[in-house]
């Protein structure tokens, strides 16, 4: 019996710690610069990571890249598709990195008006326009260069790099796909 007792004790304890922590989920969250940006958020837009921005491409079919750079040895790159690469990689990252920073000021921006008590209806949709724009922008930007590198590399590189990415399996079946 007072086991028993011990154990619906750790329960209800345990629900109540539950229940206080899921009605804070924001807690501590106050504290950030940008309060809608993580720090690994501001670093990945800062530094022109794709932050799984260009997903609706890499997992159909069109590679990125910074892949392709990475696994330009087991694709058996040419020369020339190596060069062509690097250059749409450069320009991928230099467009990323400029739209990231801005995104990040735009946020910041946003974090500003709130914080300052001055956010009005039109400053609120003049902001969250830019911010949308440039974030359509710096997904354009990812997404547009896996069209670009997709198209220097032959249909064996493609498949090729779908199995060193997991997506397929040798044998042409989908990888990563878990049975019921």
């Amino acid at each position: 019996m007072r086991r028993l007792l011990l154990l619906a004790a750790t329960l209800i304890i345990s629900c109540n710690i539950a229940s206080a922590q899921s009605s804070q989920p924001y807690a501590g969250l106050e504290h950030r610069p940008i309060k809608a940006l993580s720090q690994q958020q501001i670093d990945d837009l800062r530094a022109g990571r794709g932050m799984g921005l260009a997903l609706a491409a890499e997992l159909n079919g069109y590679p990125g890249p910074s892949h392709v750079l990475e696994l330009g040895d087991r694709l058996e790159l040419t020369a020339d598709q190596r060069i062509q690469v690097q250059r749409l990689f450069d320009a991928m990252k230099q467009e990323a990195v400029s739209l990231g920073n801005k995104l990040v000021e735009q946020e910041t921006e946003l974090d500003r008006l709130f914080s300052t008590r001055v956010a009005t209806s039109e400053s609120l949709r003049a902001t969250l326009v830019a911010i949308s724009e440039t974030q359509a922008a710096l997904r354009e930007s990812h997404l547009k260069y896996h069209l670009s590198t997709t198209a220097v590399l032959d249909p064996s590189q493609k498949q090729r790099y779908a199995e060193l990415r997991g997506y397929q399996r040798r044998d042409g079946s989908e990888g990563h796909k878990h049975r019921h």
